[in-house]
This record gives structure tokens, sequence and C-alpha cells, in this order.
């Protein structure tokens, strides 16, 4: 068990996921807040990091690209002071998110947790249901039907059109977009069969946004919702995943098994001679206190394991 603790929220990682528990001080992005506590398996990340800062840095997580429906939908779009993934750290805490970092890229390496692109989403979203508010427009999700309702300030084109309601199997996708200088962001909901695409502020269906403003940040949450439940972008791409992915998250507790029974594959030597030495790592790790009996028992699980799979 590794935990780090901060102003900016809390961080614990147990061994199969990083459960994130945004701060609720002044300060901390309202998205990030809306959010609330959710948790990322461990078969979702593609790597950790600290970044040096003057005063402390941050810590941040790199999740595989297609696990994640915010991430997904909001396509790098998310201010970092938005950003769940990030998280500020004290100069007083570096100690304690360095050992953090090494916790997670230990267990990445002993999980052999692939680093490409998902074929599915592990995480399921935000939770619903949900209401967001644009330039000229509001939009709730249930979890089954989006509603779009204008305020006075719409256009003409999109208050002849009235309300909106939309299936989740009327929707092809939804598009999020921060606005970019005097171009305005958009919220779209993108119907099956739709091909024109007009400017958000005469489109029916999409509201508008302008800039990033703490309380408009909702509406990337409401379309990673509704990314959510919709049919995953590499879904009849026919594109192959990297052939180290397994069909299945891989935990500590359900390693990947065989299709049928075999005689387990003996290491390679020089793999063989590296698991020697983490287990004396391990040991010493344990006799001087760094690693808990709980900590120190399942990380040998986990390398023992590897003996036995052939690495």
């Amino acid at each position: 068990m590794a935990e780090l603790m901060v102003r900016d929220g809390t961080w614990t990682f147990d061994g199969d996921a990083v459960r994130i528990v945004p701060g609720r001080e002044r300060g901390v992005h309202k998205l990030r807040q809306d959010l609330g506590e959710f948790t990322v398996p461990l078969a979702a990340l593609a790597g950790i990091a600290l970044e040096p800062g003057r005063k402390g840095g941050r810590l941040r997580l790199r999740l595989r690209e297609g696990a994640d429906p915010l991430l997904q939908v909001t396509g790098g779009g998310l201010p970092d002071e938005a950003n769940p993934y990030r998280l500020t750290v004290d100069a007083g805490r570096v100690e304690v998110a360095e050992y953090f970092v090494d916790t997670v890229r230990q267990a990445l390496m002993l999980e052999q947790i692939p680093d490409g692109p998902a074929d599915r989403y592990l995480l399921p979203g935000p939770s619903v249901p949900l209401s967001a508010a644009g330039v000229d427009g509001v939009a709730t999700f249930d979890g089954e039907r989006v509603h779009l309702e204008w305020r006075w300030n719409t256009s003409e084109t999109k208050r002849d059109w009235g309300p909106r309601n939309f299936t989740l199997g009327a929707l092809e996708a939804v598009e999020w977009r921060a606005a970019a200088g005097l171009e305005s962001g958009y919220l779209r909901f993108r119907p099956r069969g739709a091909t024109e695409r007009l400017k958000p502020e005469h489109d029916p269906n999409s509201i508008e946004l302008w800039g990033f403003k703490k309380e408009s940040g909702t509406t990337a949450l409401l379309a990673a919702a509704v990314a959510a439940r919709l049919p995953h972008p590499s879904a009849g791409t026919g594109k192959a995943l990297p052939t180290a992915a397994p069909a299945a998250p891989l935990t500590s507790a359900a390693p990947l098994a065989p299709a049928a029974p075999r005689a387990p594959a003996a290491a390679p030597a020089e793999d063989h001679d590296a698991l020697l030495r983490r287990l004396r790592e391990l040991g010493e790790l344990h006799r001087d206190g760094i690693l808990t009996e709980e900590e120190f028992t399942a990380t040998k699980a986990a390398v023992l394991r590897r003996f036995h799979t052939g690495g």
C-alpha cells in the first residue's frame, strides 16, 4: 500500500488500482471536485512520472489511449489544473511521491501491463445524472437520454428546432472541444448518419462553449458520461491491439491463464537471475521496514508467479 496525501488531494495505490480523491480546498478545480473519487485500475495505466518543480513537483499518471472516456472525449483539451491525473506535490512530500512512483512502476513491470491502446474503456466514466450549462443552452443526461434546452440568447436557428432529445441508440458520437482564441468551443451530439457540420452557434445538436470557466467544466464530464455508454472508438475498426495486450485486465489476483493445461515454461537464464535479484531486493526492503508484511507477501507472490510463467 502506498498513499500520498497533499492539499491537492489523496492518491492511494493498493497494488491493483490507484484510488484518486480530489482535495476540497480552495484552488482545486471544480471539474475535479465534481468528478469526485474514482479508481484507476492498473490495467489502464501506461506510466507514472514525478515532474520536478521549484517548490516540490507534480505527480502525473499517463493512461493508455482509449482507456478513459474523459481523456478520449476531451482529446487533451483539459487545462492542467482541471486534469484529474495530475497532483501538485508539496516540497515536504517529494520523497513520499517518489516512493509512490516506484511502487506503481514496480507493479506495472511485475504484471507486464502493456502501454499500447486499449480496445475498450477501462474506467466507467462520470456518474449520472448530470447537468451542464454552456453559453446558449443546458444539457442533461440521465444515463439513457440526452436533453438539450436552449437559453434566451441562443440563435434563431436553434430556437426554431426547439428542445432536443437523443437516446443513446440514436447517437453515433459525442464531441467536446474547448474554445481556442476567437473560435468557440462546443459540446456536440452527433446523430447517426448526420454529415452536415454547422458552427456551434447554429448547430441544433451543439451547445456553444466560451473559454474554460470552472463552472463550465461539467460539460466535459457530461460528454465523458455519454461517451462511456457508446461503442468504443476502436469498435468495428478491425485494428489489432499490440500482441502484448491481454484480452482482459491482468491483475495480481487474476493472472492470465493458458487456454489449455501445459507444462510451465522455464524462464530464460537472464530473466531467472533478474527475478532472483528482485526477490533479494524485496527481502531487504522488508527487513529494513520499507515494505510492510502485506506488501512484501503480495509482491513476492507476483515475482514467484513469473518463475512459473516464464516471465
